[in-house]
């Protein structure tokens, strides 16, 4: 008889690859490796709910015994997607294949045609315009952006950034000129998946940090997600960290801005005191955005061992009736060349008090938003893809 859980914690390790899928050369990486190369360079690592739940079974490392019955259900899922970005990944948990990837423009930046009238509409004239590092272009530029200025640049990722100071630009003309952006970037060859604004203060002269008041601009879902589906069938759907950003806020009810990926862990503890039916959808950015993006495989291990922590709490407060599952959207191996997320299988960890512990082989990352539908006894929306577990767990 298939068990159904009444609450559901989907957690985004954002960038928690577990080794190169085959076609990893066709994206530009080789032997890539997330977890495996932190391990190497910064480990071992103190995880011991990990371990427990089972991640160190799908990725055996040197010093960690697995002889030990994991308590967890495990898969080691690949992409489907011809992508290795943020939305692509979250997307396809949901039930969309991104066929044809957003436009990029790491090599030449962004077209002149395009910059000219993002100039003529904002005000302000852009400098920057190429790809690099949200620290290494403040160092740069900074200093220039009182000249009546804003600091466009790109990555690696299809993404347009605009880096504002909050005391000269203003946080609400940031945003406005951002919005501007997202509607230049609409039009077929100029499409990227996000619009970026990165605000920042001057802490002392010449030494510069970015806030926590970061706003996506995002393109919406093509079509229909299990989070439509869920929301339409009037269940609960939370998101918590940047999955409004992802998803444009389509199919949620509610959701929580963090701060932090440990900020992030808290807010999902608190929730699972509360009283809801549904999804609560969690994206831990810090991973990707602090230290996989700027190759920090020090940083990326200790908030690794952080997010274990509050793992560690998370499990003590869950109910027999939950399903929390554990899973990444692509790698970023900070050992790797360049900047760029890696293309890599992910983990998926699905855990409650009632499971059988269980090893499957692997499937596309659709097989999470085809579980959690079943679960819920919704229908899948048209076009969606996946297949469901739940009978296994």
């Amino acid at each position: 008889m298939k068990k159904h859980y009444r609450r559901v914690f989907l957690i985004v390790l954002d960038s928690l690859g577990i080794g190169a899928m085959p076609d990893a050369a066709d994206f530009g990486d080789g032997a890539v490796d997330t977890f495996g190369h932190i391990w190497e360079t910064a480990g071992p690592l103190d995880i011991p709910n990990l371990k427990r739940l089972g991640f160190c079974h799908l990725h055996p490392v040197s010093g960690v015994d697995t002889s030990c019955t994991p308590e967890g259900f495990l898969m080691k899922l690949s992409e489907c997607s011809r992508a290795k970005d943020t939305m692509a990944g979250h997307w396809e948990m949901m039930g969309i294949e991104t066929k044809k990837p957003f436009q990029t423009f790491t090599d030449t930046g962004f077209p002149k045609e395009l910059i000219d009238e993002l100039e003529k509409r904002c005000g302000r004239r852009v400098i920057g315009n190429k790809s690099a590092s949200g620290t290494e272009i403040l160092n740069e530029l900074a200093s220039q952006e009182k000249d009546n200025c804003m600091i466009v640049y790109t990555s690696a990722d299809s993404v347009l950034q605009i880096c504002g100071n909050e005391e000269t630009f203003d946080l609400d003309n940031l945003y406005r000129c951002c919005e501007i952006a997202r509607q230049l970037t609409m039009k077929d060859e100029w499409k990227v998946g996000r619009v970026i604004a990165r605000p920042y203060i001057e802490e002392s002269p010449g030494v510069y940090r970015r806030t926590a008041n970061r706003r996506d601009y995002a393109v919406s879902p093509p079509q229909k997600t299990v989070l439509d589906a869920l929301s339409e069938n009037g269940l609960d759907v939370i998101g918590v960290g940047k999955i409004h950003d992802i998803f444009s806020g389509q199919g949620l009810t509610r959701w929580l801005h963090s701060d932090s990926s440990v900020e992030g862990m808290q807010q999902t503890v608190a929730l699972a005191g509360e009283d809801f039916h549904g999804l609560c959808f969690v994206n831990l950015v810090d991973f990707d955005a602090k230290w996989g993006h700027r190759r920090n495989p020090d940083g990326y291990a200790r908030e690794i061992e952080a997010f274990d922590k509050g793992l560690g709490q998370l499990l003590q407060v869950l109910r027999p009736d939950d399903l929390l599952m554990i899973t990444a959207d692509h790698g970023n191996d900070p050992t790797a060349p360049g900047t760029d997320h890696t293309r890599e299988y992910v983990p998926l960890i699905c855990w409650s008090k009632s499971i059988e512990n269980s090893r499957m082989d692997g499937d596309s990352f659709g097989v999470i938003g085809a579980t959690i539908a079943e679960n819920f006894g919704v229908k899948m929306p048209e076009g969606c893809i996946g297949e469901s577990v739940l009978s296994k767990l």
